[in-house]
């Protein structure tokens, strides 16, 4: 599936804030308010409605890691829920497998996530997955292989007790279970999904 491959500080840049796209945090605020481009400290203009909207879908496809078509795919299927689009619509993106790894603590970004799905160090209801988009259920049981627990900072995060995955899903060392759908109240994310559904509404 294609993916973007380009600077990741430059896309944090862009909307301002820190997505959580690199380990070192403190590496990323030093540059945060600093748009990317030769004159970006002298941007100043004032958003429009619609850049506004444009700003926050950005932001929801920088910080899951996907593409234009894919969001307005789960944009359309989130569309048919009767009760709410935005809630909808993060709760199809919270229940990809990349993030679902990055939730539960085994990786430290959901770049490294993606990787981990993708080089078969996965199972998934004792099953070979190796596709990130994959859309976990209920009861669903993935498991690290394990070579992946021989991975050193796989194996670091695995020994830090600290990581508490969202109520949602239960870890156990190496394994996880997806105990319910998400909540929009335990999606951490500064994200304001009813800008995203008023963006593709138009």
């Amino acid at each position: 599936m294609a993916r973007y491959t380009g600077p990741k500080q430059k896309l944090q840049r862009r909307i301002g804030e820190d997505l959580s796209l690199k380990t070192n945090a403190v590496k990323t605020a030093k540059r945060l308010l600093i748009r990317p481009g030769q004159h970006g400290h002298r941007t100043h203009r004032k958003l429009s409605d619609y850049g506004v909207q444009l700003k926050e879908k950005q932001k929801v496809k920088f910080i899951y890691g996907v593409l234009e078509k894919y969001l307005k795919k789960l944009y359309e299927t989130a569309s048919k829920d009767p009760t709410s689009k935005g809630t909808a619509l993060l709760s199809l993106l919270e229940r990809r497998l990349d993030n679902v790894v990055y939730r539960l603590g085994w990786a430290p970004t959901r770049a490294a996530a993606r990787q981990l799905v993708s080089h078969n160090h996965l199972r998934v209801n004792n099953k070979k997955m190796n596709i990130p988009s994959y859309r976990v259920k209920v009861n669903d049981v993935i498991l690290l292989k394990e070579k992946a627990t021989k991975i050193p900072v796989v194996a670091e995060l695995l020994k830090d007790d600290s990581v508490s995955p969202p109520a949602w899903l239960e870890r156990q060392g190496p394994a996880g279970k997806v105990v319910k759908l998400p909540l929009r109240e335990e999606i951490s994310e500064n994200i304001d999904e009813q800008l995203v559904i008023e963006y593709y509404s138009r």
